[in-house]
């Protein structure tokens, strides 16, 4: 699985990307994580605000950081 975190190194970027691997952890899950700060990287995707989350390619949120359920149904249905 691969988890990319798209966004400049903001506070709330970095607080997603935490959470996000809290909740790997926490499924036990094998993911790759990239953390995307390069603005033409970021608008490959369809997003128009950071933070956003891309599990395999698929962007699952954007512009606000998810709840951990959110997180853990994401994950389980990636996994």
């Amino acid at each position: 699985m691969l988890i990319k975190i798209l966004g400049s190194g903001c506070a709330k970027c970095n607080r997603l990307e935490q959470l996000t691997r809290e909740a790997v952890a926490e499924l036990g899950l094998c993911a790759e994580f990239e953390h995307v700060r390069d603005m033409e990287q970021i608008l490959a995707y369809p997003v128009m605000t950071t933070p956003a989350l891309v599990v395999d390619e698929e962007v699952k949120v954007a512009g606000r950081i998810p709840s951990k359920d959110e997180l853990l149904g994401w994950l389980q249905g990636s996994g």
